[in-house]
């Protein structure tokens, strides 16, 4: 699971972080993080596709979204029973403290 997890973790931050650096010309005198080469790829996809460049990084973000919610299913399904465990405990241990602290309440009459 853990190998998992660095393979889909490792390429989004590299993709992420190319992106933020190319986008505000963090280039450390490298071409590779310039704006220039940013505006090339983006063009080079967007010719591709056939879709203007700039509605490409939305579309890449969302689809980024959707990927997470799939890979943090994933790990959910598999962990389901340590999860129900937590949340078992969570509410034994709540409903514990809370029982502490109930305290009666004097009634009022309406005489």
């Amino acid at each position: 699971m853990r190998s998992f997890l660095i393979f889909w973790a490792g390429p989004l931050g590299f993709l992420w972080g190319w992106y933020f650096l190319s986008l505000y010309d963090l280039s450390m005198g490298m071409f590779f993080f310039s704006r220039e080469m940013h505006d090339q790829v983006f063009t080079i996809y967007g010719n591709m596709l056939g879709i203007p460049p700039e509605t490409i990084p939305p579309l890449v973000a969302r689809a980024c979204i959707v990927d997470t919610g799939l890979v943090l299913c994933l790990i959910a399904f598999r962990r389901r029973r340590q999860i129900i465990a937590w949340v078992q405990a969570w509410r034994a241990a709540r409903a514990a403290t809370t029982a502490n602290y109930v305290e009666e309440l004097p009634s009022t009459s309406a005489s």
